[in-house]
């Protein structure tokens, strides 16, 4: 049978995609804020909720937030003392790693971390998160989710039939154990459960001053075990000591 010409697929939806333009707006933006606001933070985030990013924007309204390309807000910032804006503010470009963004604010480093602190909203896990406790499911009917879903919850690996409409369990069925990492299915089936694992939060994590142009790490442990700008300056001079035993040895 030919085909029907009129059997075309039409996009109802267009997007743009964020090009060199937006980039060199983002810059532009970024490089503003240095001279508007006291201070720069670098947030590290998970399990981003849009209406909670939202409502904190929205409460820090004397503030901006930053989330882009962190090669972009890198370039915008510096990338070395050369580069840089302002003294030390390279020192922040370089921690732009993974998932994270800007804060630019006024507010004093206390406001900032203790407000952060306490923002935390429980959200469904993702894959590789951990369980935080163990989920089994009883042989049985399962009320709570519709004939449509029964499929899909056969893709994920629950033993299911439909039983006069209703999804049923034909086994006991052990979704997670506590303490142990969630396989992408396990995430599906906590999130159509409505267990909540995880929580959404944006922990600040370096800091920058362009008072007096200080940069100092707000982790309690630094992933590289440098818990403070201190010993990474130890470790340049033992590098610089280093070099002058090299040079005295030639």
């Amino acid at each position: 049978m030919p085909k029907s010409k009129r059997d075309k697929k039409i996009s109802l939806t267009q997007t743009r995609k964020k090009g060199l333009e937006f980039k060199q707006n983002l810059v532009e933006e970024i490089r503003k804020c240095v001279d508007l606001y006291a201070r720069v933070f670098v947030f590290s985030s998970q399990h981003i909720k849009t209406d909670k990013l939202k409502e904190m924007r929205i409460e820090w309204g004397h503030s901006r937030f930053f989330l882009g390309k962190n090669k972009v807000m890198a370039l915008a910032l510096g990338r070395t003392p050369e580069e840089e804006l302002q003294d030390n503010l390279h020192k922040l470009s370089q921690r732009l790693v993974g998932q994270c963004g800007l804060l630019f604010t006024n507010a004093t480093k206390q406001e900032v971390v203790e407000y952060f602190e306490n923002k935390r909203y429980p959200v469904p896990p993702h894959a590789g998160d951990i369980a935080t406790e163990t989920v089994e499911l009883k042989q049985g009917l399962l009320p709570q989710f519709s004939h449509a879903i029964e499929p899909h919850l056969r893709k994920l690996g629950l033993p299911t039939r439909l039983e006069r409409g209703v999804p049923e369990l034909l086994q006991d069925f052990v979704v997670c154990e506590e303490g142990r990492p969630l396989a992408p299915a396990q995430a599906s089936i906590l999130k159509l459960l409505g267990k909540e694992m995880a929580f959404f939060q944006l922990n600040m994590e370096w800091c920058w001053n362009r008072l007096d142009g200080k940069f100092e790490c707000l982790l309690k442990e630094d992933t590289n075990g440098k818990d403070s700008e201190k010993e990474e300056g130890e470790e340049e001079e033992a590098e610089d000591d280093e070099v002058e035993e090299e040079e005295e040895e030639a």
